[in-house]
């Protein structure tokens, strides 16, 4: 489903040249959830933009669903992925009302005007249809993501990309968020790649996991090894010890 190799991804120039991602490959399995944990600025977050499409400094090759994507993609290649954003309220504009965040994915992708679509899109992720007339401030932070969730599902995608997707949620909605992503992957057989700094919703949610350090991957952990605290390095033993203090 999804097929990444030597993907590389530097910024600036001359001698204030950065590479935050040093050739990494990675795969992930038709229905399988991925995740990636590190610590803020290891690159984490800029593999799931390339992913997406939002970055186009990368080289290397990436593929989804079969398809080789360019940084400049096709209409159709962007309805292969869609990605759920870490601030629920940041990422939806705070003056249009539900509906129109729903059907505006719809209609710049020239799919419909979508408006038949909202209320079932709501109902999916929990809410209630009628919320189609509310504005994002009149919703809870949980229910802010639902949305972002509904929005990113209105043009079926195979993939969901998930950049902590619960961090900024109180802690009592944040397994309500997990669990519904968990049940949503089930019935609609997606793939996710899930990045957290937080090893419990990992561990809730992840198949295997790939370990981030300087840009490159130090580690990979499969669900038995989170289970039973496995590491295979010394970077990722740190990183779990530090986490469970």
């Amino acid at each position: 489903m999804i097929d990444v190799k030597d993907l590389s991804v530097a910024f600036g120039q001359g001698e204030a040249r950065k590479q935050v991602v040093k050739s990494v490959s990675l795969s992930v399995a038709k229905g399988e959830t991925l995740g990636i944990v590190g610590e803020s600025g290891c690159g984490k977050s800029t593999v799931l933009r390339s992913l997406a499409g939002l970055d186009r400094h990368w080289e290397g090759e990436i593929k989804l669903a079969g398809t080789a994507v360019a940084k400049t993609r096709t209409r159709e290649q962007l309805l292969l992925a869609q990605m759920v954003f870490q601030d629920p309220y940041s990422s939806i504009h705070p003056r249009h009302r539900i509906e129109r965040v729903l059907v505006e994915p719809m209609q710049s992708m020239k799919r419909g005007d979508g408006w038949d679509k909202v209320g079932p899109a709501l109902e999916q992720v929990g809410l209630p249809a009628a919320f189609a007339e509310r504005f994002p401030h009149e919703l809870s932070g949980g229910q802010r993501q639902r949305v972002a969730i509904a929005r990113a599902l209105m043009l079926e995608p195979e993939v969901l990309l998930l950049d902590e997707p619960t961090s900024a949620l109180d802690v009592s909605v944040q397994a309500e968020v997990l669990n519904l992503l968990s049940d949503l992957r089930e019935q609609r057989n997606l793939t996710y790649v899930l990045v957290s700094h937080d090893l419990a919703v990992i561990g809730h949610m992840c198949d295997r996991v790939l370990v981030m350090k300087d840009g490159s991957f130090v580690d990979e952990l499969t669900r038995d090894d989170l289970k039973h605290g496995r590491t295979h390095s010394d970077y990722a033993r740190e990183l779990f010890a530090a986490s469970y203090l």
